[in-house]
């Protein structure tokens, strides 16, 4: 800047709007530097720096920030002018997201908790069996069901549904006790089997009840007709306990495979219908 109104103590006055550089001179000092050098300068040469009256002050040149659009108003806050009465601000979003989180959670837990109650409660825990259960009379003493009979029928039985109870048989005292002992001979397991497979099929079994009979009458004796638990006094090829029970198929049960055999089926027909139900009951309890 320069012209005969211009002096140093004006350039001081521009230092504020005018951003940049003053000369070549201060190009590498800077502003504060150059302040301080001119002001000693003006001491020495006794210049008083003049004060420019309000009016007569340069007005900053408009930039572009002066241009910004006022802000708008926000559309929620214009619809509570409550709150800009009071002078609170006004808040900001809404208590639907809050609630809306709040509500998924609790929905999510419930959920949860419900699938847990599905898997661990057992639906059939109220159907349980027990043997002190008690009918109870639910048509007061009315008729539940009426049947007609066919020609050629009087009464009709109906019962309920129940089940048996076995309990092992008490083991008698030990025949060698009473002086009996197991009589010298000699086993021929395959000839027993032998016989044994003629009987099944004589009762009309099928040979899967003979392959039960196997299993049975091997793990009892081995098919030996002189086994003999010398704890219990169970004897023979089917194990008779006692040994005599098998006098009634014939007197030399202590020797004759055959007379065993034929003792041995008829108490399994009797007792569990066939070979194969009474290897089961043995698998299940150990015995039969």
């Amino acid at each position: 800047m320069s012209g005969p109104a211009f002096d140093r103590g004006d350039s001081l006055r521009y230092t504020r709007p005018i951003v940049g550089r003053h000369s070549d001179e201060y190009d590498d000092v800077p502003m504060d530097a150059v302040r301080e050098r001119w002001a000693r300068a003006d001491a020495a040469a006794g210049v008083r720096p003049r004060r420019v009256p309000q009016a007569a002050r340069p007005v900053r040149p408009a930039t572009d920030l002066d241009a910004r659009p006022a802000v708008r108003p926000d559309a929620r806050s214009a619809a509570r002018p409550e709150a800009r009465a009071s002078g609170r601000p006004a808040q900001r979003g809404s208590v639907a997201g809050p609630v809306k989180q709040a509500a998924t959670v609790v929905f999510a837990f419930a959920a949860s908790v419900s699938f847990l109650l599905v898997n661990v409660v057992d639906p059939y825990s109220g159907a349980t069996a027990t043997s002190t259960y008690v009918p109870v009379d639910r048509f007061g003493g009315e008729t539940a069901q009426e049947v007609e009979l066919a020609d050629g029928y009087s009464s009709l039985a109906v019962a309920s549904e129940g089940y048996v109870v076995e309990a092992k048989p008490d083991e008698p005292e030990p025949a060698a006790a009473a002086g009996w002992a197991p009589p010298a001979v000699v086993p021929d397991p395959g000839s027993a089997q032998a016989y044994g497979a003629q009987a099944v099929a004589a009762r009309g079994w099928p040979t899967t009840e003979f392959d039960c009979l196997v299993a049975l009458w091997s793990k009892e004796s081995g098919w030996r007709v002189n086994a003999y638990n010398a704890s219990s006094g169970a004897y023979g090829i089917p194990q008779a306990l006692p040994g005599s029970k098998m006098a009634t198929a014939g007197a030399d049960w202590e020797t004759n495979a055959a007379t065993q055999i034929e003792w041995g089926l008829g108490y399994i027909q009797g007792r569990y219908g066939t070979p194969c139900g009474a290897w089961a009951h043995s698998q299940s309890v150990g015995w039969y």
